[in-house]
């Protein structure tokens, strides 16, 4: 019998493409959704849902039934691990869940301050196999957390100095959970997933001003002045400390290094930034410059 895979986070960037994989190769796949708007925001309107909420154990049981693999995501929302992510792990280790991928951070192992260690440690406690995905900063993250920045203001307000950063495609990590969930030979595994290039954000800029067409900066803020106006903008406290304490691997150049498990378990090369702003160059796009290439 087909093992059921559950995937949390299935409207977000890396679930959504993963749904979107796992239903096209065959896979009996079931997102994990908030409400019934969020499943009309799924990939394919024939992918089966079920209303999950991690801080809600009523709806776990409609969720985990009949699951054999999960894939896990923090919502970024959640910091308090053993409140809200525990209950889950093991609800789903009593609850015939044979297999665990978790979205986890690159260099979590060594950055005790961001959830995603204490999550690392709560799967290697149990009794399900897991594979870690210690992933690099998201390519997509240009495209939704900056993307106003970049379309009103032509800047990337990120607070990483002149590090660099290997940025990976979200669409590569859920190539990698796809084989990593529906595949043998991957479990208690820690897979460090970057993108074939180390780029800073001047250089990022450049790169998505040669794309557009228009001048981007990169204008470096200061840590406080990012968290200040995360905070006025009414992200949670929780929230601005741990995107801030994420940031600073990149300033202090924790996440500049290349790894090549993203290739060898693809067989292929990464996907590039230049690719990357090629394929979202809409988002970024003002409505006057979208009415002119439409035209």
């Amino acid at each position: 019998m087909q093992p059921t895979i559950l995937v949390t986070g299935a409207t977000g960037n890396v679930g959504s493409e993963l749904v979107r994989i796992l239903h096209r190769q065959g896979h009996a796949v079931r997102a994990a959704v908030l409400s019934e708007a969020d499943a009309a925001s799924l990939p394919h309107p024939n992918v089966a849902w079920e209303r999950f909420d991690f801080a809600d154990t009523s709806t776990f049981s409609a969720a985990f039934s009949g699951v054999d693999r999960l894939f896990l995501m923090r919502p970024p929302a959640i910091a308090n691990v053993d409140r809200f992510i525990r209950p889950v792990v093991d609800y789903a280790a009593a609850n015939g869940v044979q297999h665990v991928v978790f979205l986890s951070l690159l260099g979590a192992e060594k950055n005790r301050i961001v959830p995603h260690a204490k999550v690392e440690q709560i799967l290697k406690a149990g009794t399900v196999p897991y594979t870690f995905l210690r992933c690099g900063f998201f390519m997509q993250n240009l495209s939704t957390t900056h993307a106003a920045a970049i379309r009103d203001n032509d800047d990337i307000f990120v607070p990483a100095g002149k590090g660099k950063t290997a940025f990976i495609d979200v669409r590569d990590i859920a190539a990698v959970a796809a084989r990593a969930l529906t595949e043998s030979g991957h479990e208690n595994v820690a897979y460090p997933l970057t993108g074939g290039e180390a780029l800073d954000y001047g250089e990022v800029a450049a790169i998505m001003s040669d794309v557009l067409g228009r001048k981007i900066s990169y204008s470096a803020p200061s840590l406080f002045r990012f968290a200040w106006r995360l905070w006025r903008e009414g992200h949670p406290l929780n929230y601005v400390a741990v995107v801030s304490a994420i940031c600073l691997t990149t300033r202090f150049g924790f996440a500049e290094t290349v790894t090549p498990h993203t290739r060898e378990l693809l067989g292929r090369a990464p996907r590039t930034m230049h690719h990357f702003v090629a394929d979202y160059a809409d988002v970024w796009q003002r409505p006057t410059e979208v009415a002119v290439v439409a035209a």
